[in-house]
């Protein structure tokens, strides 16, 4: 089976309505593996992948559920690879989110961005906090979870400069790429592994 195949039926296993109401769907896990991918510490692939799915789902046979885990550790080393590489990040939706926000793909994909910081945020902020928060913005911004505080609610009800800090996000994402794995080295997975 193909990766494409593979994943297009990973995202009918996550966008399906028999997740629990926490899990991420398949937009969000995008982001999530993509925060992941970007983390400087490696989260352990049995916490990750529980904390996306909130509890364990219900599979059909343990076949089923090592073919969903392995096509989500292979996305989340596809995004790693395109993250080291020279391209722009690839977000699989619109950078928009459109006139429902919370309907949007784009939302979705921030608030799963955002829960993959939340693994380890200490990690995130310890050692350029400011920097760190500032390329964070606008996926904060985008993912509606801190539109109770005024600074974001400020920014959510300015279209325009909610738009264009939306827009920034694939650079933003290289930017923290870069900022953690500093560019002077190679990032670990193109280094050659030794067995």
């Amino acid at each position: 089976m193909s990766f494409a195949e593979q994943l297009t039926r990973l995202q009918g296993f996550l966008d399906a309505d028999d997740l629990h109401e926490e899990a991420l769907d398949y937009m969000a896990t995008h982001g999530y593996l993509t925060a992941l991918s970007i983390c400087p510490e490696q989260v352990p692939s049995r916490e990750w992948i529980d904390a996306l799915f909130a509890e364990p789902p219900h599979y059909r046979s343990d076949a089923e559920r090592e073919d969903i885990e392995a096509t989500l550790q292979q996305l989340k080393e596809h995004i790693a690879r395109h993250m080291a590489g020279d391209e722009e990040p690839e977000i699989p939706c619109d950078l928009d989110l459109g006139d429902d926000p919370d309907d949007s793909e784009l939302r979705g994909w921030c608030i799963g961005f955002m829960e993959g910081v939340f693994l380890r945020e200490s990690i995130w902020f310890e050692n350029a906090e400011d920097e760190v928060s500032e390329l964070l913005l606008p996926i904060m911004v985008g993912s509606g979870l801190f539109d109770d505080q005024p600074e974001f609610a400020d920014i959510a009800s300015d279209r325009d400069l909610t738009d264009s800090m939306i827009e920034q996000i694939p650079e933003l994402l290289t930017a923290m790429f870069l900022l953690f794995n500093s560019p002077d080295e190679k990032p670990a997975l193109l280094k050659p592994r030794h067995h």
